[in-house]
């Protein structure tokens, strides 16, 4: 599908009534997270933005209209921080429908999270892990429900990295962390569905394509480069950027197509399932194994299958 007939948010949400359901986005503050946000809330859902700056998701939040929109601060930097946030929502929200793990960073310079995990796989993963966790009980209390973790065909770049997952020992590369942490997304996506699918909570990984949005605020000139050289090792061109509009309609797809209610654990790009993933993105033993280090690392158990 050529991009300019791609989708966009309000076009894949036309006609679909979500009053009554309630929505957690984290990263909503900016880019496809604000914009997810807003296309949910102007169909009538309860939206909460959970954002590392309250000042930013509060302006982001006075652009929206339909169901209310709520603003918690939650830096998925930080263990404290998300288990602090995590309370808050559930103290005002037992049931959660929709749980939109969108927030990440890419391509970074070296550096350690307040728990002294890698910045890119603590923040895209590792935080989302703990958050999905703690909040797993009001999202299954709602079933049928939904879980949508934001990924990348950036994946591509890195399998998980089982001895050294933190770079304590290995040299540093912003585009193999990057991958690596992407690859956490789409393997947490395939435990959560083989944990909790059969209780009607369904997980989806989406890559939402090429957009010019706040994440890449760390890519210089010859990062460019490098993308299009790598993507012409693996016989494929970068594709053109998406507006923020048809880069955020697919985790939309993902949150409401009836069509994905059979689907859960898949890999979704341009509103469709999708096969172009890495070999080794949808390994089930690689999964549940993700798990169990994601449990040590954070220190919370995920909610055991019945």
């Amino acid at each position: 599908m050529a991009y300019e007939d791609h989708p966009t948010t309000d076009e894949v949400l036309a006609g679909i009534d979500l009053t009554g359901r309630t929505a957690v986005v984290t990263g909503a503050s900016s880019g496809i997270g604000t914009e997810t946000a807003r296309a949910l809330a102007a169909a009538g859902a309860h939206v909460v933005l959970a954002v590392r700056d309250v000042g930013k998701g509060e302006k982001a939040a006075a652009g929206m209209t339909g169901g209310a929109v709520d603003v918690t601060e939650l830096d998925l930097t930080s263990l404290a921080s998300v288990r602090s946030g995590a309370t808050a929502v559930l103290a005002r929200n037992p049931r959660i429908d929709l749980l939109i793990n969108n927030a990440g960073v890419m391509a970074t310079p070296f550096g350690r999270t307040a728990d002294g995990f890698e910045l890119q796989f603590g923040t895209n993963h590792l935080g989302h892990f703990l958050l999905t966790a703690m909040l797993a009980p009001a999202v299954l209390a709602a079933a049928p429900a939904r879980i949508v973790n934001v990924t990348s065909a950036g994946h591509q770049a890195s399998d998980i990295d089982w001895d050294d997952p933190n770079y304590e020992r290995r040299p540093y590369d912003k585009w193999e962390a990057y991958g690596q942490s992407k690859t956490a997304n789409i393997l947490f996506a395939v435990e959560l569905e083989r944990r909790l699918g059969s209780r009607g909570v369904h997980a989806y990984a989406v890559h939402p394509g090429m957009i010019a949005t706040e994440l890449g605020r760390h890519l210089a000139a010859d990062d460019f480069q490098t993308l299009t050289d790598r993507a012409k090792k693996q016989g494929r061109e970068l594709p053109a950027f998406k507006p923020v509009e048809k880069g955020a309609a697919t985790t939309v797809w993902a949150a409401v197509a009836p069509e994905l209610a059979t689907q859960g654990g898949r890999y979704l790009e341009d509103c469709r399932v999708s096969d172009n993933h890495a070999p080794w993105a949808l390994d089930a033993d690689s999964a549940a194994r993700l798990r169990g280090l994601s449990e040590q690392l954070v220190g919370q158990p995920f909610p055991p299958i019945d």
